[in-house]
């Protein structure tokens, strides 16, 4: 396995996500189902403004939808990405031309070329981590469901 430490700095972490305001999901699907969809609608709740970038889709979270990177016509903080580990060269080519902040790849989405790529073009890589955990993580809306229900009980009542 390989040491992936320096793209999980909870320092670098942190900054990404209190000066981000807008992400690009790269792989954002319009299934409800799939973990792209909750983590968007989650950071849509949450007061960023979510770019949905799929080339399969037209919309989705009520959003239009990009084919890539590269048509995304506002400026991105966050690049998020859902894909698979060997498209990452590609999509951190692209963040870097179009100058976002950061590139966050999801569980799963390991590729030290891709990290190197966007690391020599002076983005924070941040990698194998979730974004929405690691914003309720540092926010303080980590809940054991991966929710915050704004209820406090020691009672299962409402859990049905």
């Amino acid at each position: 396995m390989t040491d992936l430490g320096g793209y999980q700095d909870p320092l670098a972490i942190q900054r990404v996500l209190h000066g981000a305001r807008t992400i690009a999901i790269v792989g954002l699907s319009a299934n409800e189902l799939r973990a792209s969809h909750f983590v968007g609608y989650y950071l849509k709740r949450h007061g960023y403004d979510v770019i949905p970038v799929n080339p399969r889709e037209t919309e989705i979270l009520g959003r239009p939808s990009y084919p890539s990177l590269l048509d995304v016509p506002v400026p991105v903080d966050v690049v998020n990405v859902f894909r698979a580990p060997g498209a990452l060269p590609e999509i951190a080519r692209a963040a870097a031309t179009i100058g976002a902040g950061a590139l966050w790849c999801q569980f799963g989405v390991i590729n030290l070329a891709g990290a190197e790529i966007a690391e020599t073009a002076g983005l924070t890589v941040v990698m194998d981590r979730c974004l929405k955990i690691e914003h309720a993580r540092y926010t303080g809306r980590m809940h054991w469901l991966g929710f915050n229900t704004h209820r406090i009980t020691s009672t299962r009542s409402g859990l049905q």
